[in-house]
């Protein structure tokens, strides 16, 4: 679309961001995620992308917009999607979760693991780390030698940004406020830059294996879990998209298996009738879908 000079921007700022700007915006967010925009979050793109502009020598959205529209701006559009997508997590994040994890969940998966059986959790849209690495602490609360069976845990996101952050697996301190004091010992303290950070031991880090994945697009895993957490995430997508990712989730969790979701999500669509409640946002995997 030709570019109009005289449009009036959605925020006052250094930058003018148009209707048009916004709307081609939130479509490549749209179409790369799932997620979707209205315009009232204008304030929150601006905010979120004036710095790349700010960067990359720009002085519009207008001439941002062509760059990610163009083939040669796959890495900025990349940028651009890492900037938008919002990445709020925390050790032990909605802690009721994981005490049904380990009061509910891992005891007969565990007792299984030590007579060769197989555990298999996922962390869906998985950020920095912080909620992988709590189920690992988990787990090794109850199976500190848990590297030795065949018990993994899978953190996947569509940010290799914060991937790397979780591969890397160093945290500052104050991000272990929501740790338990009984957990801290599988946390070693690190310098970084002349302040004490805290690093993920080896045991933790045996458990967890970070991995790109986006919700809407291919799901190349094989095998199924006992476990899925995917919280706070599908709130940023229409009804409709939030309806096909909780069915998508079905054959990828055994029957008696359990999803965790956000506080301010539930479950609709066909997978309302395949999951019944087992707790606060907690969903056990009927054994035999209802009709």
């Amino acid at each position: 679309m030709r570019h109009n000079p005289l449009a009036k921007s959605l925020v006052d700022g250094e930058f003018i961001l148009t209707a048009e700007d916004f709307r081609q915006i939130a479509h490549t967010l749209h179409s790369s995620t799932g997620i979707y925009l209205p315009e009232s979050k204008a304030t929150l793109v601006y905010s979120r992308l004036a710095r790349r502009l700010r960067l990359l020598g720009l002085t519009s959205f207008h001439d941002y917009c062509a760059l990610i529209g163009d083939k040669a701006g796959v890495d900025e559009r990349q940028r651009m999607l890492a900037a938008l997508t919002t990445n709020v997590t925390r050790f032990f994040r909605e802690p009721h979760h994981f005490e049904h994890l380990r009061t509910q969940v891992l005891p007969p998966l565990l007792d299984g693991a030590r007579r060769g059986g197989r555990v298999r959790l996922w962390s869906a849209a998985c950020s920095s780390g912080q909620e992988p690495y709590s189920i690992a602490l988990t787990v090794l609360s109850l199976l500190p030698d848990a590297a030795r069976y065949d018990v993994k845990i899978l953190a996947t996101d569509i940010d290799p940004v914060v991937l790397g952050e979780g591969r890397a697996g160093v945290y500052a301190e104050t991000a272990m406020a929501g740790v338990p004091s009984t957990l801290l010992s599988w946390f070693a303290p690190v310098d970084v830059d002349g302040e004490k950070w805290m690093s993920v031991s080896e045991s933790m880090r045996a458990l967890v294996s970070f991995r790109e994945l986006n919700l809407i697009g291919d799901w190349p895993m094989k095998g199924t879990f006992q476990a899925i957490f995917c919280r706070n995430v599908v709130i940023y997508f229409e009804e409709e998209t939030q309806s096909r990712i909780w069915n998508r989730f079905q054959p990828f969790l055994e029957p008696g298996g359990v999803l965790y979701i956000g506080h301010s999500e539930r479950l609709t669509g066909d997978a309302a009738h395949a999951f019944v409640g087992d707790g606060i946002t907690t969903y056990r995997r009927l054994q035999k879908e209802q009709a």
